[in-house]
């Protein structure tokens, strides 16, 4: 294995790490809906954009097209919609971050039976083990939470769970039927699929307002270029590379390298539970992913 393949999972978490913060950003300065439908037009038009310019070839059908965009309504709207529309109304992050560690989870029970994928004892306790330690990295922004506010936001919760069934649907649709194809163009008319989903959501259910400064054209340059192209272009390859639990695995990072970076930039403490939880995460998503 060359160590380019070798930094793909690295990279990938890193750039994934990167959304908490871009969701706080852009949450001061924009509707959350609206966001979205600006970045995932945007994601749609550059990487239409590069694929015209490398000659990529387009899906000839309109079946192969219709199975990308309904991937990326799932991978894309209905997550990210989802989990940003919670957050702004009042989920905690570190229970929104919590419930984004149930997507490795969900695909590992379910990959034996809808791909079967053979999940070893290994693996399993991997699963196990790497949720373990995230509960443990986002308990202190848990503790404190009282059952009324639980019961206060009980709507916008099931909207974030919903979003973890998104995706996780999104992961093996994707699997299933576009593992083939030109990785370039048929996320090209994922992007579409999804800007048309979050208009609609936009109208129904938020505003068209943004406030532009340096601040958020920064943060709508780094979502479009960084996560929606870079971050989606390597998630999409572990999963077409291997097996959908390993590849969903590496989320389980996400939450620990996420607090790593609040560290470095904003200054956020990091108590011993939570570098404990980041090493039992480590080790789990180690035993999750390596090969046999």
């Amino acid at each position: 294995m060359s160590l380019a393949v070798r930094t793909v999972p690295l990279l990938f978490v890193l750039a994934w790490s990167t959304g908490w913060i871009v969701a706080g950003f852009s949450a001061r300065l924009a509707d959350p809906l609206w966001f979205l439908f600006l970045r995932f037009s945007m994601a749609a038009a550059v990487i239409a954009a590069i694929a015209f310019a490398m000659g990529a070839p387009w899906p000839r059908s309109g079946r192969e097209v219709g199975h990308a965009m309904m991937s990326g309504v799932l991978l894309h709207a209905l997550y990210l919609a989802g989990v940003w529309w919670a957050v702004a109304n009042g989920v905690p992050s570190g229970v929104s971050g919590i419930m984004a560690g149930l997507q490795p989870v969900m695909t590992a029970l379910l990959a034996p039976a809808i791909l079967g994928e053979r999940i070893t004892l290994r693996q399993g306790a991997g699963v196990a083990l790497g949720f373990a330690g995230i509960v443990l990295v986002l308990l202190p922004k848990v503790v404190g939470v009282s059952a009324e506010a639980f019961e206060a936001i009980a709507t916008p919760l099931a909207v974030n769970l919903v979003s973890m069934v998104a995706v996780t649907a999104g992961t093996f649709y994707q699997k299933r039927f576009v593992s083939g194809g030109d990785m370039r163009t048929t996320t090209a008319w994922q992007y579409v699929a999804a800007a048309g989903v979050m208009l609609v959501l936009t109208a129904l259910f938020g505003k068209a307002e943004a406030v532009w400064n340096q601040t958020l054209i920064l943060t709508m340059a780094w979502s479009v270029l960084a996560l929606s192209v870079g971050g989606i272009f390597l998630f999409l390859y572990l999963i077409r590379r291997g097996e959908v639990s390993r590849a969903t695995a590496y989320i389980y990072l996400v939450p620990a390298v996420s607090a790593l970076m609040a560290f470095v930039f904003f200054g956020e403490t990091l108590t011993p539970v939570q570098l404990v939880g980041m090493a039992v995460t480590a080790f789990g998503v180690w035993l999750a992913t390596r090969p046999a």
